[in-house]
């Protein structure tokens, strides 16, 4: 039971750092079960490596929870009416993924979740970013997520379903596009925090109602396993949030670019030889 639990404060961290950067924690933690897998059921993992995100989505309702406030005492009526637009722009960005979600999820789970999916995307993301920042010229247009259109979130929402992909990353499908539409890296992780809330909470109901519909029984162990994970997740998505909104202000994300094209290199490398012994 220790040694289980101490796994699973690896896959918290885990969580709680790659959700955020441009980097895919379903990859992480798709590589991290194949490395140190959990003693639990096939049914609870597919749950678990989406559910632990419910902890990763608290740290972002807790560093932001003034600015997606609509009912502040503290806020004019104007500030309150940009904030509820902004909560428009959110839900009018998850609708592509929460449709495509819907109806593709069992296929992806079946046909997309392994190794070579991640080292490939993985890559190929490495690259775009490596692109994008190397031809990006000028100051951004949007450089506060207040100003974002409905159209421009729209499309935001679009490339997040690129995300469905393992190894993608929806932070950085969704900070991707957004650059690539005119928002500034801090505007564009920003509203990528804000668009992960219903994005994230929508994906976690959905497994853990396919989990209970299922019936297979949760055992102490998997129970402790997914609390466990959701509150490491939590604590160190608050550190993470809070260092990439700092990064970004003076950094671009080529270094992160370069982390996953190496990454890749080394999943591919280390599966093909391993696969040979």
């Amino acid at each position: 039971m220790l040694i289980e639990l101490l796994k699973t404060i690896l896959y918290g961290i885990v969580e709680g750092i790659t959700e955020w950067l441009p980097i895919s924690s379903t990859g992480h933690l798709i590589l991290l079960k194949e490395l140190l897998p959990l003693k639990t059921s096939e049914e609870f993992w597919e749950m678990f490596q989406v559910v632990i995100q419910l902890g990763a989505i608290a740290a972002v309702l807790v560093l932001f929870f003034h600015k997606l406030n609509p009912f502040s005492p503290k806020k004019t009526p104007t500030k309150k009416r940009n904030t509820w637009l902004l909560w428009g722009n959110v839900i009018v960005a998850v609708l592509p993924s929460a449709v495509l979600g819907l109806l593709l999820d069992d296929w992806l789970d079946a046909h997309l979740y392994n190794y070579i999916t991640v080292a490939i995307t993985l890559i190929l993301y490495g690259v775009v970013f490596l692109f994008l920042e190397r031809n990006r010229q000028g100051k951004a247009p949007i450089h506060r997520t207040e100003r974002i259109t409905w159209q421009t979130a729209l499309f935001i929402g679009l490339f997040q379903c690129l995300a469905m992909i393992p190894g993608t990353s929806r932070s950085g499908a969704t900070i991707l596009g957004a650059m690539v539409l005119g928002l500034s890296r801090s505007a564009a992780a920003e509203f990528s925090f804000f668009l992960a809330i219903p994005t994230m909470l929508g994906a976690s109901l959905l497994k853990a109602a396919k989990y209970i519909l299922s019936g297979v029984a949760m055992s102490g162990q998997e129970t402790a396993i997914l609390v466990v994970g959701c509150v490491v997740s939590f604590v160190v998505s608050m550190v993470a949030i809070r260092g990439l909104m700092q990064y970004v202000k003076k950094h671009s994300f080529a270094v992160f670019g370069i982390y996953r094209i190496v990454l890749g290199a080394v999943v591919l490398a280390y599966f093909l030889l391993t696969s040979r012994a």
